[in-house]
């Protein structure tokens, strides 16, 4: 049993799941840039408002059909899309940095561990939705308010793992050799810590990047996010709402398909991305 455990720890990467994996990394990516692209060309023409063409269900002219102002839904989406990728990174950033730094400080010394892992209890064992409301009002709501809502709620899991992972490095032999040729604990932490962290860094802010684009239109969709001026897609949802029982399903099936594709899409790419990072948990994937 023991000479099969380490033949599984020690055998080469399995180079059919490699081919498998860079698959993937491009088939998200090439996919997500053409929806970001596609985006970003949209003009404001072409989703003018067309009382002419109002609520006309999907056809070729208009792919995912017309809104009750005649505005056509395909366009519509793919702003929105914009928008929300646009929330999810700023946020997805902010709460990246947040994790790291909280990592950082966990190994200063005890006390500050302890507290870092009470904060890290804290927010995980409140309700996540709830949270993210209450801190999304508190700061004032609109743009603003959900991006520090969405920053200072998603840390947590992240900063639990770099926690583990810069206390193992604390301990390593070449750590305390830095420390007995006199080396600052802030020397140690950019030239030791960081580049170990930088590959769970970097899957880590993509993992947490379809979570905060689902929470972002969760709350928009509740009345709690943006304001309804804003072209996102919990705006988009909330007000197809009203439509549906006229039988316009289209207002809201797109849309929400659509973001569920973007959210799979990230996904996928993230998962991707950790498994070429990590070869031993890509042979398990």
């Amino acid at each position: 049993m023991k000479a099969q455990s380490m033949s599984r720890k020690t055998r080469p990467f399995n180079w059919s799941v490699r081919r498998r994996t860079v698959a993937g990394i491009l088939f998200a990516s090439i996919l997500l840039l053409g929806i970001i692209i596609s985006g970003l060309l949209i003009q404001t023409d072409n989703i003018a408002i067309n009382l002419e063409g109002k609520n006309r269900a999907p056809s070729l002219e208009h792919l995912f059909g017309t809104d009750w102002l005649g505005r056509d839904m395909l366009m519509r989406t793919l702003k929105g899309l914009i928008f929300s990728i646009g929330v999810g990174i700023l946020a997805a950033c902010s709460s990246t940095i947040i994790a790291l730094l909280l990592s950082l400080v966990a190994a200063w010394n005890k006390l500050a561990d302890r507290i870092v892992t009470w904060l890290i209890d804290l927010f995980l064992s409140m309700p996540h939705i709830v949270t993210l409301i209450l801190i999304s009002f508190a700061a004032g709501g609109g743009f603003k308010g959900v991006v520090i809502g969405l920053s200072l709620t998603h840390w947590p899991s992240l900063a639990r793992l770099l926690r583990s992972e810069v206390l193992q490095l604390k301990t390593a032999e070449y750590t305390k050799i830095s420390r007995q040729l006199g080396k600052r604990e802030r020397w140690i932490a950019r030239n030791h810590f960081l580049p170990h962290l930088i590959p769970q860094l970097i899957v880590g802010f993509i993992l947490l990047f379809p979570h905060v684009i689902l929470h972002e239109a969760a709350i928009t969709f509740l009345g709690f996010g943006l304001s309804t001026e804003t072209p996102a897609i919990g705006i988009i949802l909330s007000e197809s709402m009203r439509y549906l029982s006229t039988g316009a399903w289209w207002l809201a099936f797109f849309p929400g398909l659509a973001l569920l594709v973007v959210v799979g899409l990230f996904d996928l790419f993230g998962r991707s991305v950790r498994k070429f990072v990590d070869p031993f948990h890509g042979q398990r994937g």
